[in-house]
């Protein structure tokens, strides 16, 4: 075969595609702008690991496959392009859901990163869909193999957008959870990516050496996709059924065609060696890619398939460095001169623009792969760190200018081709993606000078050496101050010693793992040059105290800068103002007991729920089965529960029922995401309990909503004709777990109180009753610091049950003003309202009422 050219035009006058593909990837470079920024804001991120990825492969490298395989195929077919309204559908609604996963696993709630997984897989199916289409409608040619590992490529990323939105929902726990997790990368890898690339190699190859194409290229791509595909299906597959073989058996498969497909680029090496940036960088990224195979066929051939994904994490920076974003840079190198149009002397200016230093960046880039997989100190990482993020940034600042100094003459041209029918939208449409790559660069820039924060603790010249154990453990580091001399190497061993996962970060970059129980890690620091700060990462532990400072010796352990939390005082809420629409109170109503003796009920952690707390105010709780407070249990004495506790949430919980008697070292043990236990008591005593997360530190657990009741009856307990349940507890408005908010707990300073979730909600919507009705009232106070005063205006109490006796019966000549409970007890009062009206039932700790422990009966005629 002779050679082939996928290149744009690049004499005369740039062409409508040109102009398509100049706007197209400047969205790219965009994305790759905001992938150097999430590297850069690392700690500062919400999920600082998991936005890099998905930033990178779901932002820039699905966007560039959208756009360039369609190219492709159109260029390769010899067909009309496609209507760009189309393209364009598809590439904006790619980005913004893209955007919905980005935001829905990182700051939640989960159905938002599910509906944007699935919108993903809509659209690449769709784009699939296109292609097929222009295959049907091109007359037969030596090229159209190449289309079907584009159309399989589409259904690896809708699968593994299916298995992404599993994710997200929290679908499986445990070892599903963690096997569903490594058949998305494997597919989403070595599918979308890899089977886009090698379908890619067979034509860009050659003419990025400018030779011919081998001869037997279609019977090796044909082979290659009947052994890759059904191999790659297969091996994702075996990871979700945790099939190690099957799994290995299908990589196997994938590898053998992998190779077969990369013989016509080999024999193409043969005849001519690369000579440009472009060519030794798909070289690289070929070789690198082989490797990440070989690695990955080692892991699943040594691992169980629910230890596939934690051991693939270590290799991902050769995965996504060495092959995907060498081949991403190797072939815009190659492409975007040409895109970027102005004729043959503007694309020799632009070729040569963008291939300035790249023997440098070659260098860096593949210099830098090793020392970010290999095991070596944390000063080295950082090294190579730097030297990847160097060699991206020097390629996207020398992109954004090739796109700048090329828009004047796109304009140029534009308005030469624009005619009355569509010319306007071209014209339009160039100052909306510049605003896009402009935005991006922006945040870029925001995010870099506010997450710098100058620059880190100074080192100094060696003295001496030290080994210092270090034990994490009850919301604390010991020790918490370590005094050393000025240039002192410290080598910390650390070890969790606590029920719950833990990590160290210092401030110099030295980071530990997240640490199981009982597990140990070592960081060796920098010669000491200033005072360090460490801390656990996991969220508000580091604002519950679990912190720790390294000081030359004959300093202040709170000098140089160490700043605490203090309190910001409570905040003002307008409590008359309407709740949102669409709000609903949570149901105060009680349910008679269930019958039977035995009771199954299922509760589930979860750390990302949204909740109106306040008029107006809605902020992120953690909750118990997605309300606050959880469920109601309620029962009879000697009834048993049988609860199965599962944690749905991103950090350890744990429950605690006051009602039941048992060890608390099972049953209450904090367990981690994904996991379950059951958790069984007998109710041996009547009352109103509290039940709670039993996870240190439990003030923040409690606090943001993981607290609820269990009723059980008193014997005899006559009927009424209403009860009622309200947990009262305390609001402390913020991001859970941060230091302001954490300052507030500790200063005992709420923002308000709430009545089953909500201040004043039962002012917006009253509880009702009629008059002459006998109304049981049950009430437990969550704190978790503060307890109730709980009256009725207008209607006194004649029954009082607290804390499992009755101070006060209907018949007695006395009556009751309040029912009072301390934090965590709880009981009930009965009462009849005299006649119609509104009646405010408050807490009368004035200030806790007029902050929102508040609410109304409205009582209606009998």
């Amino acid at each position: 075969m002779g050679p082939v050219d996928i290149r744009v035009e690049r004499g005369g006058p740039p062409r409508p595609r040109a102009s398509w593909h100049l706007r197209a990837n400047a969205v790219v470079v965009g994305w790759l702008a905001l992938t150097v920024v999430a590297a850069l804001a690392g700690g500062v991120l919400p999920a600082p690991r998991w936005l890099l990825v998905h930033v990178f492969l779901l932002g820039a490298i699905s966007t560039a496959i959208l756009i360039w395989s369609e190219h492709f195929t159109v260029a390769l077919l010899r067909v009309r392009t496609p209507p760009h309204r189309g393209s364009l559908a598809r590439l904006g609604l790619l980005n913004g859901a893209t955007v919905a996963v980005l935001a829905g696993v990182s700051v939640g709630p989960w159905q938002v990163a599910a509906a944007g997984a699935a919108v993903v897989a809509g659209v690449v199916l769709w784009h699939a869909a296109v292609l097929v289409r222009l295959v049907r409608q091109a007359l037969p040619g030596r090229f159209g193999h190449v289309i079907g590992w584009y159309v399989a490529a589409a259904g690896a990323l809708a699968t593994g957008g299916v298995l992404g939105g599993l994710l997200a929902a929290d679908v499986g726990h445990g070892a599903a959870h963690e096997r569903t997790q490594a058949a998305h990368a494997v597919v989403n890898l070595f599918g979308w990516v890899g089977l886009t690339v090698l379908g890619t190699l067979f034509t860009l190859w050659p003419t990025v050496l400018r030779t011919r194409m081998a001869d037997g290229t279609r019977r090796a791509s044909r082979l290659g996709l009947r052994l890759a595909a059904p191999g790659l299906a297969v091996a994702t597959g075996g990871l979700l059924a945790g099939s190690r073989w099957a799994a290995l058996a299908g990589l196997v498969a994938y590898a053998m065609g992998a190779l077969a497909a990369l013989v016509p680029p080999a024999d193409a090496l043969r005849r001519r060696r690369p000579h440009s940036g472009a060519a030794w960088m798909l070289g690289a990224a070929i070789g690198w890619f082989e490797v990440a195979l070989a690695a990955n066929a080692v892991v699943v051939a040594t691992r169980p398939a629910a230890g596939v994904a934690a051991a693939l994490e270590p290799l991902l920076p050769l995965v996504l460095v060495g092959f995907v974003a060498q081949v991403l840079f190797g072939s815009l190198l190659h492409l975007l001169p040409a895109v970027l149009g102005g004729g043959p002397a503007r694309f020799k200016e632009n070729a040569a623009l963008l291939e300035r230093g790249w023997a440098v960046r070659l260098a860096a880039l593949n210099v830098g792969v090793p020392l970010l997989v290999l095991p070596v100190p944390s000063p080295v990482v950082l090294l190579g760190w730097a030297l990847v993020l160097g060699s991206a940034v020097a390629f996207v600042a020398l992109a954004v200018t090739a796109l700048v100094r090329a828009r004047p003459a796109q304009e140029t041209a534009d308005a030469a081709m624009a005619s009355p029918a569509g010319g306007g939208h071209q014209r339009r449409s160039m100052p909306a993606v510049a605003g896009v790559v402009a935005g991006c660069l922006l945040t870029a820039a925001a995010v870099v000078v506010a997450t710098t924060g100058g620059p880190g603790p100074a080192t100094a010249t060696v003295t001496g050496s030290r080994t210092v154990e270090v034990t994490l453990s009850g919301m604390s580091v010991r020790p918490a101050v370590i005094e050393a001399p000025l240039g002192t190497v410290l080598t910390l061993r650390i070890t969790n010693a606590d029920a719950q996962r833990h990590d160290l970060r210092m401030e110099t970059g030295e980071r530990t793992p997240a640490l199981a129980p009982g597990q140990s890690a070592t960081l060796k620091l920098a010669a000491l040059g200033a005072a360090v700060d460490g801390w656990c990462t996991v969220a508000g532990h580091r604002a519950a105290g679990m912190t720790m400072r390294i000081v030359p010796t004959g300093t202040s352990a709170h000098a140089a800068g160490h700043a605490g939390a203090h309190p910001s005082g409570p905040a003002r809420l307008d409590l008359a103002a309407p709740m949102s629409p669409g709000w609903k109170p949570y149901d105060a109503s009680l349910r008679p007991a269930p019958g039977g003796t035995e009771h199954h009920v299922e509760i589930r952690a979860d750390d990302r729920a949204v909740q109106e707390v306040a008029p107006g105010v809605r902020q992120r709780v953690w909750t118990f089965n997605g309300t606050m407070p959880g469920p109601v249990l309620r029962g009879k004495v000697g009834d048993v529960f049988v609860v199965t506790f599962v944690n749905g949430g991103t950090m350890g919980h744990g429950i605690d029922f006051h009602a039941g008697a048992t060890a608390p070292d099972g049953p209450m043990r904090t367990i981690q995401p994904g996991e379950r236990l059951t958790y069984r008591f007998r109710a041996e005593f009547a009352g109103a309990w509290l039940y709670h997360c039993s996870t240190m530190p439990m003030t923040q657990h409690i606090a943001n909503g993981m607290y609820g009741a269990v009723v059980i009856d008193p014997p005899g307990l006559p009927p009424v004709d209403r009860e009622y349940l309200l947990v009262q507890g305390e609001l402390h408005l913020g991001e859970p777990g941060s230091e302001a908010q954490v300052a507030k707990l500790r200063a005992g300073e709420p923002d308000g109180w709430m009545f089953n979730g909500a201040a004043a909600g039962y002012d917006h919507a009253p509880l009702r009753a009629e008059a002459g009705e006998r109304v049981r009232l049950w009430a437990v106070a969550a704190g978790p610091s503060s307890g109730t005063s709980l009256h009725v205006v207008g209607a006194p109490f004649d029954t009082v049950y607290k804390e499992g006796a009755y101070a006060l019966r209907s018949g007695d000549p006395g009556g009751a003003q309040t029912l009072d409970l301390a934090p965590a007890q709880g009981g009930f009062a009965e009462l009849v309202f005299p006649e119609p009206g509104r009646y405010p039932v408050v807490d009368h700790t004035m200030r806790r009422a007029e902050a929102g422990a508040h609410g109304l009966f409205e009582v209606s005629a009998s």
